[in-house]
């Protein structure tokens, strides 16, 4: 996967997260309003490992907290994401 410059926020935050550097990822998403901001703001705190964290943000996005694989999450938001 190659970085694109018009990519949004979000799409950003995953790609970041996707070469490991969860600080830029996370930094991209925190603070940001609205429950697609803390869609990937739970997802982030998954990756963690910080779960009370995932599933404030999980709540917070009106979604319940993901019973998959952290890829099969990250899959699952790329697709939603990517515009």
């Amino acid at each position: 996967m190659q970085y694109n410059d018009s990519w949004d926020t979000y799409q950003k935050a995953l790609y970041y997260d996707k070469q490991g550097n969860w600080q830029r990822a996370h930094d991209l998403v925190d603070g940001l309003p609205g429950k697609e901001a803390a869609r990937i703001h739970a997802y982030l705190h998954r990756v963690e490992g910080d779960e009370w964290n995932a599933r404030y943000w999980y709540n917070r996005a009106d979604t319940s907290f993901f019973d998959g694989s952290l890829e099969e999450e990250w899959e699952m938001l790329w697709a939603q994401y990517k515009r």
